[in-house]
Parts: structure tokens; sequence; C-alpha cells
């Protein structure tokens, strides 16, 4: 794991080389299809090469969640684990990441039409349910970014349909399930080197035709209000397009909204108690800490 832009997909395939293994993407926005310009999905070449799963799985207007990544990515580790082959989860999700190695409450199924229900009220007046998530749930809306509309709708849900909050849920779970064996491996970029990385990233991204592919998206038919585009780079694309931001500040909001996730993932990150700082890609001791894993 680490921030955006600090080298996992780099390290990832390094060591499913040296290791005989397959990576497994942990990544909320790697999942869709259609979606390249602004998700640094691996390239073609590496993924012939290496073989990664988890990448292509939904389409953008599919509502893809916590509980349906980790059953799909379960059955990708049970299927490599079959062929013996060595698994490298990568990515920067990390609620993915957490559900895969410490389990995932049992709470109520989803019910589209809550779901549907609650949407429509933030669409008619954006912000009105993480207020009200605050008001019923602090603890879980405190730990729950004002933007991440598809948590904020979970969290609500499960109040709704269980009359508990979700935060009592967590806790009476308590996330200690251990299904595996587990190394985990944090890459830790000097904040200077990271930011900079975040530069070449977004300026790639607008290059790359962020624009032009999500304007291509609406033309095949998707709402603009998939979640699927509320994701950094497709969210500012989208301002373009609707000329509220112009196409010469396009890199620089998407480099802004880059290191703010950034920033909270580091924190996220520090978090974890049980992880090993790497320090970039190109950081022997990652090698040497998977060899002594595996022995």
């Amino acid at each position: 794991m680490g921030p955006t832009a600090s080298g996992k997909t780099e390290l990832a395939a390094a060591l499913a080389e040296a290791f005989d293994g397959e990576v497994v993407g942990a990544d909320s926005r790697q999942v869709y299809r259609y979606m390249e310009a602004g998700t640094a999905k691996p390239a073609l070449d590496l993924r012939r090469r290496i073989r990664h799963h988890m990448i292509d799985v939904a389409d953008p207007d599919d509502y893809y969640d916590v509980a349906r990544w980790r059953a799909a990515a379960l059955d990708c580790l049970a299927d490599a684990a079959a062929r013996s082959k060595t698994v490298i989860v990568c990515g920067g999700t990390g609620l993915y990441v957490r559900s895969l190695t410490r389990g995932l409450f049992r709470g109520p199924a989803a019910d589209e039409r809550l779901r549907a229900g609650l949407l429509q009220r933030e669409n008619a007046e954006p912000g009105c349910l993480h207020r009200r998530l605050r008001e019923a749930d602090a603890e879980s809306a405190a730990r729950i970014h004002p933007n991440d509309l598809i948590r904020t709708v979970r969290a609500l849900e499960v109040l709704e349909l269980s009359g508990r909050p979700l935060s009592e849920w967590h806790r009476e779970h308590g996330l200690r399930e251990a299904p595996f064996e587990v190394l985990n491996l944090h890459l830790e970029l000097p904040l200077t080197d990271l930011e900079r990385r975040i530069g070449v990233r977004s300026r790639g991204i607008v290059e790359a035709g962020i624009v032009e592919e999500l304007q291509g998206l609406f033309e095949r038919g998707y709402a603009r209000d998939c979640r699927a585009f509320a994701a950094i780079g497709y969210r500012e694309a989208a301002l373009c397009l609707d000329g509220s931001l112009p196409a010469g500040d396009l890199s620089a909001a998407i480099a802004l909204a880059t290191r703010r996730y950034a920033k909270r993932q580091r924190t996220w990150l520090r978090g974890q108690s049980d992880g090993h700082v790497i320090e970039g890609a190109g950081d022997r001791r990652a090698f040497e800490l998977v060899e002594a894993f595996l022995s």
C-alpha cells in the first residue's frame, strides 16, 4: 500500500516477477471499464506479462462497494493459491485492503430503493447526507470524508435498516478476523518527491485525454452522476465540460485534489501499526522482507 503516485504498481510488478506472483488490485477506481486516462491502471504490456486481477471488472454505472470487491478478490486469491502463486495485493483503497485482511462486518443487505432515495436527496441538496450522518452517528461521520458519498450512503442505509449506527456494528465486529498470513509493505516517499510525482501524473492525465474520454462516456449514455465519475480527475474534467473550470487550470486542479487525497492515505497508513515502511519501489528491503516471509 501507499499514497497515490508512490510507486505501488512498479513495486508490485517487481515482486510478482521475483516471487512467481500475481497482483490483485485494491483500487476503487481501477475496477471500472472504459476509464483509462484518470485511473493509473497498470499498462497493458505489464498486464500481459504479469497477471493482474480486479481491474476492469465493472461498468461505470455499476454500484460497486467493498463487499462486492471483497467477494471477488477472495475468489482471485483462492484461484491463485490453487496454482501455488504468491499473491501481491496492490492499491491505495484502505477500506478494500482492511476488508480482505481483517474481515467485513455482516450488516443489513443493500436496499437499492433506499439508496436511490438517499441519492435523490443529495442531488437536491448537496452535502445533506453527511450532515444527517453527523447528527445520527457522529463517530462514523468523523471517519467518512464528506465527499465519500458511497460510504455515507451505506452508513445511513445501515442505520435506517437496522436501527443501529454503523459505528456500533464496527465495534461489535472489531475487525478481528485474520483469514490470511499477511505481510504489509507501506511505500513512503519524501513529501517533496511525492508531490513532484503527483504533478507529473496530473499533467499526464490531461495529456492522455481525460476530458475527451469523459465526454465519450457521456455520449455512450452514461449519466453524469455515475458514482465512478466522482473520482479525482473525472470530477475536475466534468467541470471543464460544464465550463466552470478553464482547461488551462485542469492539471493544477487535479494535482491539488490528488495531494489532498494522498494526505488522507498517508494518515490512514500511519494508523496501521503492522506495516513495514518501504522507501520507494527500488527499496531492496521489500524483497528481503518478502523472501523471509515466504520462507
